[in-house]
């Protein structure tokens, strides 16, 4: 068996767990009516999950993995569409808790 070529393997890449987290908040999103698409980069220092409201805009939302600073300020984080980081941290579901708030006001009249 041949092992896969080397860019591939220096890539970051979200595991099992983390996109049953990712996943879970995008199926509650795409209910409430606010997101429609999404798409998944792994880059060679980041794994980037993009969230879109049309297919053809910007991401409304990306959840990144940097796990060059899992010791500082935490690996994940959750960046708006104007760049700004909106919750940085250790905890993946800690830091998705700053979208599910913007999803009960979604749901609130």
């Amino acid at each position: 068996m041949q092992s896969p070529p080397r860019s591939i393997e220096s890539r970051i890449s979200f595991d099992r767990r983390e996109l049953g987290v990712i996943l879970s908040l995008y199926g509650r999103m795409v209910a409430a009516g606010e997101w429609r698409d999404y798409g998944i980069s792994c880059l060679r220092d980041a794994a980037i999950f993009s969230v879109f409201r049309r297919t053809a805009e910007n991401p409304l939302y990306r959840i990144e993995k940097h796990p060059h600073l899992r010791n500082r300020q935490g690996m994940y984080v959750v960046i708006g569409m104007d760049g700004q980081i909106l919750k940085r941290g250790h905890d993946l579901a800690q830091v998705l808790k700053v979208l599910e708030r913007r999803l009960l006001r979604v749901i609130t009249p």
